[in-house]
């Protein structure tokens, strides 16, 4: 397969040169975001609107720039994300609209509409059919995203605490899964009910296609296993954090599912990607808080291919000097791979070597420096 195109910059300004917002449009324009065909298409970016507490997520300044190239040719562009499995202040789209209202994420400083892909309780959902894959055979995507003609991807690219990287894979895999799809990829779909934090409420087998889901004497919900298919409806609807997906999967199976998530969302339609490899945080933007980086910033990248994309920002970013006092300050995480040195668990590689074996991108690349 031909090496995919990368492009790079760095986050240098000079004085009378541009800022890293013209240095974005003009990156974005190399890389060759204008030969999408805009024009009156529905386009959904994916971002990342941040927890309340962490501040390492993108700036909306970034978010307001793509909008302005993509509306020049056209388009109808609008943010998203969807509904986070855990409990936090994304779990549903009024909390979840709050947080980027909070975050600096709305019309005003964007440019355009925020919209939550997976709906009101995470359960507006496309079941999208794929072939050639391992795992998922129907990916469960937010319905805004997959309505949407075009996907672009901003990323704000970082280490994580169970898959090693966060970056486009992870943004569109993990992040345009439903609540149930973020279940299918994280457990094996057996859903229980923590009983302390069940209210008696029967909302949850309102929402059993499979009449799993029957109350005891007490008056709790009970879910019996044999009937389940862990289609996750139940965690959607429950108000009270009460259903619970206990039986998580290894490190490994997660990413490779990601990347066949990931697949689902890009599939059949264009697609390009943005990588933000600035305050290389050690933990996910999804957290209430966050450490030091653990890498000075490198720059931003784009590419129609997002496997390339994040494999070039990781060996970027292993090439970098350690920042003193940071997380992985130790003379033996020098010359090593930084992201294992933070979570010994993880292997980034195993999702971006398992992407190009179900025919999404490759992990070859030109970087081409701007």
């Amino acid at each position: 397969m031909e090496k995919s195109k990368v492009y790079f910059t760095d986050m240098r300004v000079s004085y009378n040169g541009d800022n890293l917002l013209q240095k974005l449009k003009k990156l974005i324009r190399k890389a060759g975001i204008e030969t999408i065909d805009f024009k009156n298409k529905f386009t959904a970016i994916k971002i990342h609107f941040g927890e309340p507490g962490n501040l390492s997520y993108l700036r909306p300044n970034f978010a307001k720039t793509v909008v302005e190239v993509i509306k020049a040719q056209g388009g109808k562009p609008f943010l998203t994300d969807c509904n986070t499995l855990y409990v936090g202040m994304r779990k549903n789209a009024l909390d979840h609209l709050d947080c980027a209202m909070e975050n600096g994420f709305n019309y005003n400083t964007c440019g355009c509409q925020v919209i939550i892909g997976d709906g009101l309780k995470g359960t507006d959902e496309v079941d999208v059919p794929l072939e050639g894959t391992t795992f998922v055979k129907n990916a469960k995507i937010g319905k805004a995203i997959m309505d949407a003609d075009i996907i672009i991807s901003m990323n704000h690219f970082k280490a994580h605490e169970m898959l090693g990287v966060g970056g486009a894979i992870k943004n569109l895999g993990m992040g345009c899964g439903s609540r149930a799809g973020k279940m299918e990829q994280h457990c094996t779909g057996k859903l229980t009910v923590d009983q302390s934090l069940c209210k008696g409420c029967r909302i949850c087998a309102k929402n059993c296609g499979q009449n799993a889901i029957t109350y005891q004497e007490n008056g709790k919900a009970y879910i019996d296993q044999e009937k389940c298919v862990g289609c996750g409806r139940c965690l959607g609807a429950c108000n009270f954090d009460a259903i619970q997906a206990p039986n998580f999967h290894s490190c490994e199976d997660v990413s490779m599912k990601m990347a066949e998530y990931a697949k689902a969302v890009v599939q059949n339609r264009p697609h390009f990607h943005i990588n933000f490899v600035m305050q290389v945080s050690p933990f996910c933007d999804c957290h209430p808080k966050n450490d030091t980086a653990i890498i000075p910033d490198v720059g931003i990248l784009a590419s129609f291919d997002p496997v390339a994309l994040d494999t070039a920002c990781a060996e970027l970013c292993n090439k970098q000097p350690i920042i003193p006092g940071c997380l992985i300050d130790k003379e033996e995480n020098k010359g090593q791979d930084y992201f294992h040195a933070i979570s010994p668990a993880t292997n980034w590689r195993v999702c971006l070597e398992h992407a190009p074996k179900i025919g999404t991108g490759t992990m070859d690349y030109e970087l081409i420096r701007m």
